[in-house]
């Protein structure tokens, strides 16, 4: 892990501008085992989708951009103390996390998908077009409460971990696979799949199953600063700047 310092720096009240709040340097905060998201490359380097996310949020801010790296378990409690302005890193919104802090408008989300043998003509995904068909899905998991609520004239096959799952797929053993479209997004890229397989129909973002998205945490009551990173979350979706770092990072489509 990389530790940030933060000693002999300004404060981070010092480093907002006097009009309207405009910030001079915004620091983030993120960890570095968590690939795509954040991790240190062969070089050395704090890289990553959480990373280049926070670099153009402070390119649209006309900020300053400093992102350091902590142990992840340090990381709410670096920003409590004032030691940074954000943690980009990947966490959920949860009613536990929003109890001491604020967060950003959602910046991704982690949909539902399926997958299939390449072979399989189907096009869209609904409870009709894979009635009778055998689905591999994680025990215990959302992905599997989803399907027992929505999906229940389908074969559902529960396994105890992903790759049993993906296993069960590759052999025939069920139809369709359905999980987190990100990591099987680079599971079909990978050379485990046996490239297989690919994605069949679209995504499945319901909330109550999969969650409210990710956002950048901050701390309560501060209303420029929220307001100021979704203002350029907006933006660099408008441009199309965050698809290019969405491609990046992702380079098979997961919405």
């Amino acid at each position: 892990m990389i530790a940030g310092s933060f000693a002999s720096r300004p404060t981070i009240a010092q480093e907002s501008s006097a009009d309207s709040g405009r910030r001079a340097v915004i620091r983030f905060l993120t960890d570095t085992d968590y690939p795509p998201f954040h991790y240190v490359d062969q070089d050395g380097t704090l890289t990553g989708f959480n990373v280049e996310i926070a670099r153009a949020i402070c390119r649209e801010l006309e900020a300053t951009c400093d992102v350091q790296a902590k142990e992840w378990g340090e990381l709410l409690g670096a920003l409590k103390r004032g030691e940074a302005n954000a943690v980009i890193a990947s966490m959920a919104a949860s009613p536990k996390l929003l109890r001491d802090f604020d967060v950003t408008d959602p910046y991704y989300y982690t949909p539902a998908r399926f997958a299939a043998k390449s072979s399989l003509a189907l096009q869209e995904v609904t409870p009709e077009t894979i009635e009778g068909k055998r689905v591999a899905v994680v025990r215990g998991s959302a992905h599997e409460a989803f399907l027992r609520a929505f999906f229940t004239r389908t074969g559902i096959v529960a396994f105890d971990n992903p790759e049993r799952a993906r296993d069960a797929l590759i052999t025939g053993e069920t139809d369709l696979l359905f999980d987190d479209a990100i990591s099987l997004s680079f599971w079909l890229l990978g050379t485990s799949s046996k490239a297989c397989c690919d994605f069949k129909g679209g995504a499945f973002l319901e909330p109550m199953f999969f969650g409210e998205g990710v956002g950048v945490v901050i701390n309560k009551n501060q209303p420029d600063l929220k307001r100021q990173i979704n203002a350029a979350l907006q933006r660099l979706k408008a441009s199309g700047r965050y698809d290019e770092i969405t491609s990046k990072s992702f380079p098979l489509k997961t919405n």
